[in-house]
């Protein structure tokens, strides 16, 4: 068994907030609900294309491109407003149910906690005081300040400078596979929440893998 963290870093989108309730806005906007996943997933393909020549770009304009390109596939024709419509539906997502419990056992085991995500500081902060997180956590870390995006090993370690501590002291918790690979890639231990597919076998390995938040929580609260 790894050691107990001294940080825990957590992913913000998905990982921590639903996107679900993004459908919603999308269907308003005259789309079929499952334009979501095939949205979000361009969008971090393009920010991961971006990464790895050394490129940036901030992470909402890859998803202001993204969903006009997908939508006008899809037949829907949407002007600008309308696609800051469903933008701004990423102000408005709602934490899992798990997430305060999760945030409040790692607090209460003296694990500081930190919020590392591809979107915006400022989004984040908002989403998190919104969804009564705030208090519990550190610092929020975007990749805004380092100018590439997860999982360049560069943003991971990034943030456990700002920590102050090695790389090794903190682990990332995420909902991606590919968010926990570039954190052990980095250094950093890896936490996944298994909420669909299993890991895939050829990345680099989780050290600690449950299906919730509360799970991740207790089992890193747990190690010595």
């Amino acid at each position: 068994m790894s050691s107990r963290p001294v940080v825990v870093a957590f992913d913000i989108i998905e990982t921590v907030f639903s996107l679900e309730s993004l459908r919603g806005r999308l269907e308003a906007e005259g789309a079929s609900g499952d334009v979501l996943e095939l949205w979000f997933a361009r969008s971090l393909r393009d920010a991961f294309a971006m990464a790895a020549t050394g490129k940036f770009a901030p992470f909402r304009e890859v998803l202001k491109a993204s969903l006009a390109d997908t939508l006008q596939e899809r037949g829907v024709v949407a002007g600008a407003d309308a696609l800051d419509r469903v933008l701004h539906g990423f102000t408005e997502l709602d934490p899992h149910p798990d997430a305060l419990e999760a945030f409040s056992h790692l607090h209460q085991a003296g694990i500081r906690i930190l919020a590392l995500s591809n979107g915006a500081a400022s989004a984040t902060e908002a989403l998190l005081e919104r969804g009564g997180l705030r208090h519990l956590v550190e610092r929020v870390v975007s990749v805004d300040e380092v100018g590439l995006a997860k999982p360049r090993r560069e943003v991971y370690q990034h943030a456990a400078r700002l920590a102050g501590v090695e790389p090794a002291a903190m682990t990332l918790v995420a909902a991606h596979p590919w968010d926990v690979h570039g954190a052990r890639a980095a250094g950093l231990g890896g936490a996944y929440v298994e909420r669909g597919p299993a890991y895939p076998p050829f990345l680099l390995a989780p050290d600690a893998e449950a299906h919730s938040l509360i799970g991740i929580a207790r089992a890193l609260a747990a190690r010595a």
